[in-house]
């Protein structure tokens, strides 16, 4: 999550410069200048890895052997947690009293804030990873050992995390965990003034929202959402607002499921024949509101919102019998449904008693993130994306061409966006009807802001979203409404871009005050 990528639907960054960060600002009568200077950012704290490595390897090891140890007196989680963020204090938080390897993950020229908000982001991200481990080693073997294995896998992280977490990332994970934080407050608070005990909530929520048939059902839920997220993100980084994803995918998810019926190919074509239609036709149908951009300067926001409706109306007209649709069930109809060579394989999920399968066109949501960041992050292209975002008129000074810019970003996106309702279609109903998802273009734009643009922290937030829609279910079977858990999607994402703000305004002062040092620095020099 780039600090950079600050307000909605922003999220470029700016194109960057040479590093002067270390080279001598100047000198007085011929002395050096030994001025201490701050971390730019991004900067990671000094210590290559032969200083770096064995100090997170003893506090791994400290920390499974500590695990080990409370397990006998303490619940497996809550002697993880303890001994993994007790390791990372020993090594992290008091570095001079212990060997080099350690106090080479000292932060100490950083601003308060920073190490205030990385001394508590790491050994949260670090119980987290243990727990999560843990829990997933727990199938096959034993508690202790499952646990000792989360507890060195999160005492390894713990130490990684706090040397890694850049300033930029650190001031947005904090904010999105300050964002979380305060909107399960305010549900705590609705859920009293309803006369409902939030702990008894929240503790029903965290038991159904584990169970196995849950988690598979949540990393299916994230993917398609995570999809959405991907193709908003790819709009909001060149400062367009693609509010059209939800039509996009609809219309594609419908071409794709009629071509998919009519054709009998071998399995990998017909499969890749179907996901092309889908690519193809939500890239034309973004394409236009970027056309009509670029030509005739209609912002995309109303376009991409009047295309939605007419995208439903196309999709209405064409599911009907005496088109594109059969009868499907009772009181449902759709397209035909897709000969079994064009099903994506689902992926067995028994070993983790789940009775539920997980999509098979998950991998593809993750190749999508990580096409979506190397694009972006990785070629000439992205940046060329990125600065027409942050300056359209610098952009076009350096040779960019802006119009075909504008156009690119909303056809990829809308080929992004095609892709949304795949795993649905291939992977479970294998034919597009009345029942078919919906909403799932908005829940995405959502989805973008939470985290911050970044495929880690969309992926994320897609998990985030998909456990609160899942756990959500079991609660109107305790007499409480399930519509708290909208509460708390809607809470998140107005404190995450509220906070997130307060935040990056810190940072830009801050960076103004270091500038203002070094300025004054240069001139005492001169």
């Amino acid at each position: 999550m780039s600090g950079a990528e600050h307000g909605p639907p922003g999220g470029g960054e700016r194109p960057e410069g040479p590093d002067r960060s270390e080279e001598p600002v100047g000198s007085i009568e011929g002395e050096p200048d030994t001025a201490p200077r701050p971390a730019p950012s991004g900067a990671r704290p000094p210590g290559g890895p032969l200083q770096v490595w064995p100090g997170i390897a003893g506090a791994a090891v400290a920390a499974a052997a500590a695990t080990w140890l409370l397990d006998l007196f303490l619940i497996a989680a809550a002697a993880l947690a303890v001994a993994v963020a007790a390791s990372y204090l020993a090594a992290v938080a008091a570095p001079r009293a212990l060997p080099p390897a350690f106090a080479a993950a000292a932060r100490d020229a950083e601003p308060p804030l920073i190490r205030g908000a990385v001394m508590v982001l790491s050994p949260v991200l670090g119980v987290a990873c243990g727990l999560a481990v843990a829990a997933v080693a727990d199938l096959w073997l034993i508690e202790p050992v499952s646990y000792a294995l989360g507890g060195l896998a999160g005492g390894a992280a713990a130490p990684v995390l706090h040397r890694g977490l850049t300033r930029d990332l650190a001031l947005a994970m904090a904010a999105v965990g300050t964002a979380v934080v305060l909107a399960v407050l305010a549900t705590a608070a609705v859920l009293v003034a309803t006369g409902v005990d939030p702990l008894f909530a929240f503790a029903e929520m965290l038991a159904h929202g584990t169970r196995p048939d849950s988690l598979v059902n949540i990393v299916n839920n994230a993917s398609t959402l995570y999809l959405s997220a991907v193709a908003v993100a790819i709009g909001f980084r060149m400062r367009l607002f693609n509010i059209g994803v939800d039509g996009q995918y609809r219309l594609a998810a419908l071409a794709a499921a009629a071509v998919g019926g009519a054709v009998a190919l071998p399995p990998v074509l017909h499969q890749a024949v179907i996901i092309a239609t889908a690519v193809a036709v939500g890239g034309l149908w973004a394409g236009l509101a970027g056309f009509l951009k670029v030509a005739r300067g209609v912002s995309e926001v109303i376009s991409t919102i009047m295309l939605n409706a007419i995208a439903t109306g196309i999709t209405a007209y064409l599911l009907s019998t005496d088109r594109l649709a059969v009868e499907i069930g009772v009181n449902n109809i759709g397209t035909s449904p897709i000969p079994a060579s064009g099903w994506v394989p689902s992926v067995p999920m028994d070993f983790m008693g789940s009775r539920v399968d997980m999509f098979g066109l998950v991998l593809l949501a993750a190749a999508v993130g990580a096409g979506y960041w190397w694009l972006l992050e990785r070629t000439r292209f992205g940046f060329d994306l990125r600065a027409t975002g942050q300056s359209p008129t610098a952009a076009q000074a350096s040779g960019v061409d802006v119009k075909r810019m504008v156009l690119l970003a909303m056809v990829i996106s809308g080929m992004v966006a095609g892709l949304v309702g795949m795993p649905q279609l291939l992977g479970d109903s294998h034919y597009y009807a009345l029942d078919f998802p919906a909403g799932l273009g908005f829940i995405g734009i959502a989805i973008a802001l939470l985290g911050r643009n970044h495929p880690v922290g969309i992926a994320l937030a897609a998990l985030f979203w998909g456990f609160l829609d899942q756990a959500s279910l079991v609660l109107d079977f305790r007499g409480i409404p399930k519509e708290m858990a909208v509460v708390t999607q809607a809470t998140v994402v107005l404190t995450v871009v509220v906070v997130y703000e307060v935040v990056h305004r810190w940072g830009r002062r801050y960076e103004q005050q270091q500038v203002g040092k070094e300025l004054g620095r240069a001139e005492v020099a001169a």
